[in-house]
């Protein structure tokens, strides 16, 4: 997790997804074509926020976010979800 060259405006948030799982509690291994998308992530890049919102989340931050939350984007081959603070539900 380097440095990102994209800063966010606003009460916008860059997450990096947390890895899909591999293979459930029992053992079973999970195909590619049936994984879930991951629903929690680490914030790496956070906006300023306005002067009646302030963003309360800060870098490193383990967050959990809505299933369809945020637009994907890919920059040196890793993907990464930006999305506004209020789409994120809860810092784990």
């Amino acid at each position: 997790m380097g440095k990102l060259s994209i800063k966010p405006l606003a009460d916008r948030v860059v997450i990096e997804p947390a890895a899909a799982e591999q293979k459930t509690a029992s053992g079973i291994i999970i195909p590619d074509t049936a994984k879930e998308k991951p629903q929690k992530g680490t914030v790496v890049a956070v906006g300023p926020g306005s002067a009646d919102n302030p963003v309360t989340v800060k870098e490193g931050d383990l967050v959990l976010y809505g299933k369809y939350a945020g637009t994907e984007f890919t920059i040196d081959g890793n993907n990464y979800l930006i999305m506004r603070e209020s789409d994120i539900i809860a810092i784990v």
